[in-house]
């Protein structure tokens, strides 16, 4: 580019030519290199000498950029450097994020193992306290627990049972590997004093639904992959009355 560099705008129905200073353009394209954020045509003028005309100077310095693997672009009716899109997947970088479960998750996983199928109601008697849906939601979300069907009950509510994934995750071969009560005791995860009556159930790995259960209807599989958004504003009310750690 020479020190200044030619270029033709349409004023009044007529194109005439209007200069570009290459020293304008330079200051231009460092602003928008140090800025943090898109800048408006107002700011970047203001940085610029008094009386020069800023929407040229972006016309060109973005017709500068168009074949780099840095563009001008303007988002929001701001300005600003962006990579080439059509090199955003060398620069795209794939992580696996840890997240641990809470303990409501981790009891209501286990409720789901063992006592499978179940619902969402069953799994609150069980642990005696109300489930937020955002609990059942992240372990859909894991792919370790499924929707199975309905159950034939008023109100038909939802079934859970677990999926291959949580085998996988686990290192086990079925269902029926998940530890016994003895096993449970011994890892000192099962207090001792328990009534001689209490039992662990035997879980099933039969994906059959049994006889008090219907097949799922279209759209069920949505149910757990709602909008955060409104999650929080359906389970509000819930989530003060569990007490469990959530």
């Amino acid at each position: 580019m020479g020190n200044v560099a030619e270029m033709r705008v349409i004023e009044g129905g007529k194109q005439e030519p209007q200069e570009v200073s290459a020293e304008q353009l330079r200051i231009l394209e460092a602003l928008l290199f140090a800025a943090e954020a898109p800048l408006d045509e107002k700011t970047l003028a203001s940085r610029l000498p008094a009386g020069i005309d800023v929407k040229p100077l972006l016309t060109q310095l973005q017709h500068d950029y168009a074949s780099r693997g840095v563009n001008l672009v303007k988002v929001a009716g701001k300005w600003t450097m962006r990579t080439a899109s059509d090199l955003a997947w060398l620069l795209t970088k794939e992580s696996v994020v840890t997240r641990k479960l809470s303990r409501a998750a981790i009891e209501t996983l286990a409720i789901v193992a063992y006592h499978q199928p179940v619902t969402r109601a069953e799994v609150e008697e069980i642990r005696g306290v109300s489930t937020s849906k955002g609990t059942l939601d992240v372990l859909l979300e894991t792919g370790w627990i499924r929707l199975r069907g309905r159950r034939k009950a008023p109100g038909r509510p939802v079934t859970y049972g677990t999926n291959e994934a949580f085998l996988s995750h686990f290192g086990l071969e079925a269902l029926t590997d998940l530890p016994g009560l003895d096993e449970l005791k011994g890892a000192g995860l099962v207090d001792p004093s328990l009534p001689a009556e209490f039992s662990v159930p035997v879980p099933s790995d039969d994906p059959a639904l049994r006889d008090d259960e219907d097949p799922l209807e279209p759209g069920d599989l949505d149910l757990g992959l709602v909008p955060r958004s409104e999650e929080i504003g359906e389970d509000s009310a819930a989530e003060p009355e569990d007490k469990s750690g959530e």
